[in-house]
């Protein structure tokens, strides 16, 4: 299983963050698989984003559900995020995990670095 993500590495302040995940090896819609956004901001730990279970039903982090939103493109096995307005404060390397039901992070993709300036 392999999860790739994708998107610019520079996002102006105010604009929109959008961010892609090409899962290989596995189907997003593969039983109990749950596929996550998960960043970690220079110099601190990780934060969990938002989720798109295998069943598409979503989930997101309480702190930043009135800015995000996160989609699948299944014919393409793919899943977004998109985070709206964003500040310098979101700038972070952002992962695109999966996660088999019950809290078991397997597959983590290489992460991609995001640089909220202007």
């Amino acid at each position: 299983v392999q999860l790739r993500e994708s998107g610019p590495g520079l996002v102006r302040p105010s604009h929109t963050l959008s961010l892609t995940c090409t899962v290989s090896g596995d189907s997003i819609k593969t039983y109990n698989y749950y596929w996550h956004w998960i960043r970690q901001p220079p110099g601190k730990g990780l934060e969990w984003i938002a989720n798109m279970a295998y069943s598409g039903a979503t989930g997101y982090s309480p702190s930043l559900k009135s800015r995000t939103s996160i989609s699948r493109d299944t014919s393409n096995n793919q899943f977004s995020l998109q985070l709206n307005s964003v500040t310098p404060e979101d700038t972070a390397v952002y992962y695109c995990v999966r996660e088999l039901r019950g809290g078991h992070y397997d597959y983590w993709g290489q992460g991609t670095r995001v640089t909220v300036s202007s």
